[in-house]
């Protein structure tokens, strides 16, 4: 019988992710009592993004491939992982069923603290567990395999997303200027890096007193920039750079930039249908919890584009591309060439939280943190990479010993992550002791950062009618 079923799985595996995924996510919203022809829509365009972000990264890929190449070799600098932004980690993720064993627990422990009132946030933005699912499978890949500690690992940075959300939530309504009754939030993975911004904030404070007396307004700064900050421009400055760096023909050249500005943007437009496919699955849960929790606030946590809305956002992911640029080059320890990932959209959301729009603060907190985002990148290039080899998504037009990753959002995540499984697995002494103090001190910083938060809403906030904080 367990040969059968083993049998049976591997065949259901070896269809490939897209067509793994429709058959999963239209079971599942027919699960959840979704009307079939809107199970059907989810499934086939889960199958369809999955196939789309396949074919924009081998188009990538397979443009920079030779250039980064000639780019190592004429420079000397040793940038040899191509960063494809998070579009890999999503196609591995998603074509992996720990992902889905990784939202059941997700979902679980959100129905869990929302029944004992410990939390507000109903997460619905089920599309962005694929973020939680490439910290377990970090933590999978470096533990042996070990499910336990993964799901605990999973489960507490989950928790501590749920309550970032809910005290977000105030400063939220207050950048989009919500009316009193709204009780929408997000709970994107993303923002756990709010704690690091916050610390920055609060010493940016207390050194630099006056610096928001010269601060300006990024809606004139981004309608000034116009076309020449989209994607489709920061991709053509991109290929240009690596291939006068790599010193390719003109042809080559002209090429290599029209194709990266293309890749850029199809990037943003394919990975938009993620959201869609997804929704029909959120709504039935959504519904279904609904039912259960009457009478009671309950805040929804969808995907973080509802704060893409304010231009210092998009001000300062502008302004942060070349500096992300210039500090791959000069960062010690660092690997990776930022492509995909140029634009810090992991980053500029808890920029724009935390500093209530402060373009100046968000720039120098966003320069601080970048070197974290390149060193996590880094590391994880190498899991990644093989990770995609064994999955048969390894993209198409790269050499089998180059690697690969993704300059994304969790870094501190990730690298602890990786910290706590190696550390269980050697049981070398140093490493066991390094693991607890980073996971004490992380853990710390998130309480006080929670303090901190409800301290500010409340200074911040009380006078604003049903500006009100989270209760747990």
């Amino acid at each position: 019988m367990f040969s059968a079923m083993n049998s049976g799985f591997t065949a259901f595996i070896s269809l490939g992710a897209p067509a793994m995924m429709f058959f999963i996510i239209t079971l599942l919203s027919l699960l959840f009592r979704v009307k079939i022809s809107k199970a059907l829509e989810g499934g086939i365009l889960i199958a369809l993004a999955l196939t789309g972000m396949g074919a924009v990264i081998t188009l990538l890929t397979g443009a920079f491939g030779p250039a980064l190449t000639k780019f190592v070799e004429s420079t000397g600098v040793t940038l040899s992982i191509t960063d494809l932004g998070w579009a890999p980690l999503a196609v591995i993720t998603w074509g992996s069923v720990y992902t889905l064993y990784f939202a059941a627990v997700c979902i679980i422990l959100n129905v869990i603290l929302l029944t004992l009132n410990k939390v507000r946030t109903l997460n619905v933005d089920l599309f962005n567990i694929w973020n939680l699912s490439v910290i377990g499978l970090l933590t999978l890949y470096y533990s042996d395999s070990n499910l336990i500690l993964t799901t605990c690992v999973v489960g507490v940075v989950y928790i501590l997303m749920l309550f970032n959300s809910d005290v977000m939530q105030p400063q939220i309504k207050a950048l989009l200027k919500y009316d009193r009754s709204s009780i929408t939030t997000t709970a994107h993975p993303s923002l756990l890096i709010c704690p690091p911004v916050l610390v920055i904030n609060e010493l940016i404070s207390k050194l630099i007193p006056s610096i928001d007396k010269y601060d300006f307004d990024a809606e004139k700064l981004n309608q000034k920039i116009g076309f020449w900050g989209s994607k489709f421009a920061i991709g053509v400055y991109l290929g240009f750079f690596v291939g006068l760096l790599g010193r390719l023909p003109m042809s080559e050249l002209f090429s290599l930039a029209f194709t990266a500005g293309v890749s850029l943007e199809l990037f943003g437009a394919v990975g938009n249908w993620f959201g869609p496919a997804i929704k029909p699955l959120s709504d039935g849960i959504a519904s279904m919890m609904e039912k259960r929790m009457k009478g009671r606030q309950i805040y929804v946590a969808i995907d973080w584009p509802i704060l893409a809305s304010r231009a210092e956002l998009w001000a300062v992911a502008n302004i942060l591309a070349p500096i992300l640029l210039v500090a791959a080059i000069l960062l010690p320890g660092n690997r990776v060439l930022p492509l995909g990932g140029i634009l810090l959209t992991v980053l500029a959301p808890a920029l724009l939280v935390i500093t209530q729009g402060k373009v100046i603060r968000m720039t120098l907190i966003g320069t601080l943190l970048i070197p974290l985002f390149l060193w996590a990148a880094t590391l994880i290039a190498e899991f990644v990479t093989q990770t995609s080899i064994a999955m048969h998504s390894f993209p198409k037009g790269m050499s089998q010993d180059q690697l690969f990753s993704s300059v994304d959002s969790d870094p501190l995540e990730k690298m602890l992550s990786m910290l706590i499984a190696k550390a269980s697995v050697t049981l070398n002494p140093q490493m066991l002791v390094l693991a607890v103090v980073a996971t004490l001190a992380y853990l710390g910083m998130f309480i006080w950062y929670f303090k901190r938060m409800k301290t500010i809403n409340a200074a911040r906030f009380s006078a604003t009618p049903g500006a009100d904080g989270p209760q747990n």
